[in-house]
């Protein structure tokens, strides 16, 4: 057999790997909108008899999705005469990627993505927190960054209140750990009710302290759940960490649509893209009859995103469970792994990858806003 190397790891005779590769370049990935060979996915092919032996990376975490993945290449590669057999491994291998180059990267952190909301009362850290548990569910090794410092709920909502962080060095801390993701919080710091009376550069310079402290392990996402509002430490974070990119989380109504418009100028104006809206709370369904009603309205969330040309990520329900589920410490995603809810979830997590590979090849997600704004 005569090998060519069209690619470092590509091992096919001629005949054979123009065929195989129009295939997977006709599996359109449903998340980066483009085939597996222009999507750079395909790490190696080989043959051994008639089994061929293909290596995909993805840039984004999908584990979930592997499954079907390979069932539906294999179909696929199948009507070659050459392949009866497809062994197919898959990894996910993200860059160290930040939209602030200027910016020097966290230790040990390859992207950094700030969750965000114009407004409190709209449900984002438990978005957050159930959003990085929907990325660690993926297959991706994720940390939470409680920014909220005059309210910080992370604690509570991960059942971890009574962590107290160690400094084996004297110069760092270490991080708590719960549900197989890492997790860092003023609330940490502070005993009982005890509340964080800081003025706006203090507690800028508090977080901006915890970030860059923080033994944070080898992780491909930190998510910072950042304080509601478009004020000085939000200002203040968005400059001096390296973002990767922002969500930003907003309900249907108009208050807090029009609020979630500030944030995304804000973000704008410090040159972070925003990857994309989740709207929360954007139905109830009757868990009796199954009727879903828009108790705070409809189609808030797609308008601004199409405004704005940005993505919409996921649409989550009013549910009762949800907000149980955090009050217990064990968020949707990990006490009702197979619920509605805990699938709208990893959706959105599949989306928010995929959303920051593109981002990478664009470079910039430009935002558009119209002439009345």
């Amino acid at each position: 057999m005569v090998l060519v190397k069209s690619h470092t790891n590509y091992q096919l005779s001629d005949e054979l790997l123009s065929p195989v590769l129009d295939i997977l370049e006709a599996f359109v990935d449903p998340y980066l909108k483009t085939g597996l060979v222009s999507a750079e996915c395909v790490s190696s092919l080989a043959i051994s008899g008639k089994r061929l032996q293909l290596g995909l990376v993805y840039p984004y975490p999908c584990m979930t999705q592997y499954r079907d993945t390979v069932m539906a290449i294999t179909n696929r590669l199948a009507v070659l005469d050459a392949i009866d057999e497809v062994e197919c491994e898959i990894d996910f291998k993200p860059r160290v990627y930040s939209a602030l180059p200027a910016i020097s990267p966290i230790p040990n952190v390859k992207q950094v993505i700030a969750v965000a909301s114009g407004k409190g009362g709209v449900g984002k850290s438990t978005t957050a927190v159930n959003l990085a548990l929907a990325l660690k569910a993926e297959g991706a090794e994720v940390g939470i960054l409680d920014a909220d410092i005059y309210g910080p709920s992370i604690p509570l909502m991960l059942g971890i209140p009574n962590f107290r962080p160690q400094s084996p060095d004297g110069k760092h801390m270490t991080a708590a750990s719960a549900h197989g993701i890492s997790a860092q919080s003023i609330g940490f710091m502070l005993s009982g009710d005890e509340a964080a009376v800081w003025r706006g550069p203090m507690a800028a310079g508090a977080l901006a302290q915890l970030l860059n402290e923080t033994q944070w392990p080898e992780l491909d996402y930190l998510i910072i759940d950042m304080p509601p509002g478009t004020g000085d430490i939000q200002l203040t974070l968005s400059q001096k960490v390296p973002v990767s990119g922002a969500v930003i989380v907003t309900t249907p109504q108009d208050i807090a649509l029009a609020d979630a418009k500030k944030g995304i100028t804000m973000f704008g104006k410090v040159n972070i893209p925003v990857l994309g809206i989740i709207e929360n709370m954007s139905f109830h369904l009757c868990p009796e009859c199954g009727h879903k009603e828009h108790p705070f309205g409809t189609h808030g969330g797609s308008q601004i995103a199409q405004k704005y040309n940005v993505p919409l990520l996921g649409s989550l329900p009013l549910h009762i469970n949800i907000r149980e589920s955090m009050d217990n410490g064990t968020p949707s995603v990990i006490s009702e792994p197979e619920s509605e809810v805990s699938g709208i979830y990893r959706e959105i997590a599949r989306k928010l990858g995929a959303q920051l590979a593109l981002q990478q090849v664009t470079s910039t997600v430009k935002i558009s806003i119209s002439d009345d704004e």
